[in-house]
């Protein structure tokens, strides 16, 4: 797993024993001060996850987390209370937080976390980048071969799609290819599975 732990707290000693903690297992952990500092430092290329106090200074926790989302951000976000916040972490949790630990944490369960949420990040930018991967041969197709592999994904065969474009049989077949061959799949199948792993409707004219 690659990517920095930033670890957000106005308590120096709180800040110290984390870092000191994830970099004892293995992994890469910067400490903020305040949540100010680290918005200001945005946009954070190698952050994979935020450890967040809820209660600091001006900024709370969870208004660095609200700011954060609206800058676009959606890397995970687990919460640090020395209190027994449960609205505040309902609250949290319902817009999105990984999770919510109370001080004092146990060592394991933090680092288990932020191992979790660091995968979890990993996972949602590789969906990302497959979803633009498959954007982007999307924007390659023409309208007409838009139209074609609309009708491929309902099973229509060559004869059925021609007859319904009012084009003929070998134009369709051109299409056709050129269709697999822009989305870098072999068959109607393959094609099928590309798209259906897409979580919208797969594109196209409807």
């Amino acid at each position: 797993m690659t990517g920095m732990i930033h670890i957000v707290d106005d308590e120096e000693a709180i800040r110290d024993s984390l870092a000191f903690l994830l970099v004892s297992r293995g992994l890469e952990a910067m400490g903020w001060d305040s949540g100010e500092a680290f918005l200001a430092a945005q946009p954070l290329e190698d952050c994979a996850c935020v450890i967040l106090d809820v209660r600091m200074g001006d900024l709370s926790g969870p208004e660095v987390f609200a700011r954060l989302r609206a800058m676009g951000n959606a890397v995970p976000v687990i919460f640090l209370t020395g209190h027994a916040d449960v609205p505040v972490a309902v609250q949290t949790l319902k817009a999105g937080a990984f999770d919510f630990v109370e001080k004092p944490f146990n060592d394991n369960q933090i680092v288990d976390l932020a191992l979790k949420a660091i995968a979890a990040h990993e996972a949602q930018q590789a969906e990302a980048a497959a979803r633009r991967d498959i954007d982007a041969r999307l924007a390659t197709l023409s309208a007409r071969e838009e139209e074609v592999m609309r009708l491929m994904m309902t099973g229509s065969l060559n004869k059925q799609i021609a007859d319904m474009l009012g084009i003929a049989m070998r134009t369709v077949e051109v299409h056709r290819g050129r269709v697999l061959a822009k989305m870098g799949v072999r068959n109607a199948i393959e094609l099928a599975a590309v798209l259906g792993a897409m979580p919208a409707d797969p594109p196209g004219p409807k």
